[in-house]
């Protein structure tokens, strides 16, 4: 069972507001997972914009907007399974989103899995 004192969540929880706060001003102090999925922003951001294309990536919330690159990132480049990644996103949402910010990340990250989840089936 995951506590708040996961050291997982702990690392998850620092990159967000990491995450977060680089897109406001250029931050000094920057977490290896942080400068990785910076180092990615581009591609995580088309796959936001797939699979979200009502909401421009430009006009999303930011706490949103960090959440998911992270957990866009964890689905790509980790062995971490899928539905914690999606679990953990969800569970940071409610802590740091708006009120719509839980169901709306679950949505984008779910559309992102359906569509990892079917190409890898084609294969």
């Amino acid at each position: 069972m995951k506590t708040a004192k996961d050291p997982r969540h702990q690392l998850r929880r620092d990159t967000v507001k990491i995450l977060f706060a680089e897109s406001f001003t250029k931050q000094k102090d920057i977490n290896k997972v942080s400068l990785k999925v910076l180092k990615q922003k581009a591609t995580l951001d088309k796959k936001i914009k797939k699979a979200a294309p009502t909401w421009p990536v430009e006009k999303l919330n930011r706490v949103d907007l960090a959440i998911l690159r992270l957990a866009i990132y964890e689905l790509d480049n980790t062995n971490t399974p899928p539905k914690v990644i999606i679990d953990e996103a969800v569970e940071l949402a409610k802590e740091y989103g708006s009120e719509n910010s839980p169901s709306f990340v679950n949505g984008v990250l779910g559309t992102i899995y359906k569509n990892i989840d079917s190409s890898e089936n084609k294969s």
